[in-house]
């Protein structure tokens, strides 16, 4: 079946289709995105304006219009910090559900810190070992630790690139000294988190998720994105120091013309790209590989392993102890010596 899952986030809204059959990998069949822009449009008092909500309908309203003209047979759309957190967070809901005939739901920073290494884990397989995940999304970012398909430990910190932009950068670019608050803020936020993670040891494999590491990867060298989801693509600390720096020296309009910066995110690449670099100082990590698999593929995959297919169930019983049945009549019993039983008995001691 085609299943579709659409993201509403604070810079656009995206729907990933794909081909979902139960006990396979998601296949992408169609992609389509359109722009939500939602950071010009929360106010100090943390409610989106009229323009944002009805740029959210429109987008919802384009995409869900895709997945009608692909035959996707069953969808799920949810929003993510941007809205989550927004103060007026019912109203946009329910403008949404009023205007597309469908009600977002949303997912808590904890639910995509795990949704996210479930794909993240998956994608790299469990050769892995201990696998760290970092995604910086627009609202909040989320880290998650662990061997196994859950995650150990996972947490969600208000340290979101277009959060971090609206909250800390007045001018474009921002002076030295609000780039200076942002550093401060970002390390005094991951104090705790960072104490905790340098105290469970050093992962095999620190993986980072999320649209602002793949621009930041593709600003280092990396290959783009049209050389498909199997080629390797890292990014390492040292780089994205060296690019601070550089973003913060110029203007948004000037980052749009950058390799991978998008016009939709050049405003708040730069906030991104300085909790990027703290936060791989403070966990001491001195590369991360980027992960094509993020928070959607999280969603169809935990979707995909509910569906079973009644056909391919195992006979499964539950193991009960034995209980000595009578002999069949005429059958003879010879009771085992002593020495055997004795025997028996300490060779499983």
């Amino acid at each position: 079946m085609r299943l579709g899952v659409l993201d509403i986030g604070s810079n656009s809204a995206q729907l990933q289709i794909v081909e979902a059959t139960a006990g396979a990998p998601p296949l992408p069949l169609h992609a389509v995105k359109a722009a939500t822009r939602l950071g010009e449009s929360i106010g100090a008092d943390q409610r989106l304006d009229e323009d944002g909500i009805d740029r959210i309908s429109q987008a919802v309203t384009q995409t869900l219009a895709a997945a009608h003209r692909y035959e996707v047979d069953e969808i799920y759309l949810f929003v993510t910090a941007a809205i989550r957190d927004a103060a007026n967070r019912d109203e946009i809901l329910d403008r949404i559900a009023a205007e597309c005939g469908l009600r977002p739901q949303f997912l808590t920073g904890l639910q995509e810190a795990r949704l996210t290494y479930l794909a993240v884990h998956r994608w790299y397989g469990w050769r892995a070992g201990r696998l760290l995940d970092i995604g910086i999304g627009g609202g909040s970012m989320e880290i998650a630790l662990g061997r196994d398909a859950v995650p150990e430990l996972a947490v969600s910190l208000p340290l979101g690139a277009g959060r971090l932009t609206r909250g800390f950068f007045d001018a474009d670019p921002p002076p030295r000294k609000q780039v200076k608050a942002l550093r401060r803020y970002v390390r005094d936020t991951l104090r705790e988190t960072a104490d905790r993670l340098r105290w469970e040891g050093e992962p095999q494999l620190v993986v980072a998720t999320s649209k602002t590491f793949k621009q930041l990867a593709r600003l280092a060298g990396a290959p783009s994105q049209r050389k498909g989801p199997f080629v390797r693509r890292t990014v390492s600390r040292k780089n994205i120091h060296d690019w601070v720096p550089r973003l913060a020296a110029v203007p948004a309009e000037r980052r749009a013309g950058l390799r991978g910066v998008s016009p939709s995110r050049a405003g708040q690449i730069l906030a991104g790209a300085i909790v990027a670099d703290e936060t791989l100082c403070a966990l001491d990590v001195a590369a991360v590989q980027v992960s094509p698999w993020a928070l959607r593929e999280g969603v169809m995959l935990h979707y995909l392993s509910t569906v079973t297919d009644p056909r391919d169930e195992l006979p499964l019983h539950p193991l009960r102890p034995l209980t000595p049945t009578a002999p069949t009549t005429g059958a003879t019993v010879t009771a085992l010596p002593a020495s055997v039983t004795s025997h028996a008995s300490t060779r499983g001691q």
